[in-house]
């Protein structure tokens, strides 16, 4: 076997072994319950609408929740519906743009959410006492450099098929 055969067998066993890290966290992440009280996408969407009201005390807007999140702008919208429908959230319009919608936190409601949200943080902490600062910022810093760039773009057919 020559020398770039064997590369190209270790990067096809790292990718497995990627692939089952990644189901193995998402797995372990969704099935701790963190969440309780909010569906998953829910507890996604709350948190970057606190996140929004704890940077600038603004609205966050739906294209942004959906650029973040790469949701269907249909479930955002269906997800956005169930936080409204539990008093945490509400759909606001761009004074400047009446087209462009937003999604502001209810402040009165901020206490329910930040139970929620205190479950998720606790959790983390855990995970970084566990493995240490210098991992924690490890896997910030590979996390960010994962979802920041166009790595996860979908796989175009024609470099699927190069591929077989």
């Amino acid at each position: 076997m020559t020398r770039n055969n064997d590369d190209e067998k270790a990067n096809a066993n790292l990718g497995e072994e990627m692939i089952l890290a990644w189901v193995k966290l998402s797995a372990a992440v969704k099935n701790n319950r963190i969440t309780s009280g909010l569906m998953y996408n829910e507890a996604i969407v709350m948190l970057l609408v606190y996140n929004e009201y704890k940077r600038s005390g603004e609205p966050l807007p739906l294209a942004e929740i959906i650029a973040q999140t790469r949701m269907l702008k249909s479930l955002a919208n269906r997800t956005v519906t169930a936080l409204e429908q539990k008093g945490l959230a509400k759909r606001v319009c761009d004074p400047r743009d009446k087209r462009a919608v937003s999604v502001a936190l209810v402040p009165e409601r901020l206490g329910d959410f930040l139970r929620v949200h205190r479950r998720s943080l606790a959790l983390a902490e855990r995970i970084c006492r566990e493995i240490g600062t210098e991992d924690s910022r490890a896997f910030l810093r590979l996390s960010a450099k994962i979802t920041d760039g166009d790595i996860l773009s979908e796989i175009k057919k024609e470099e699927f098929d190069n591929k077989q």
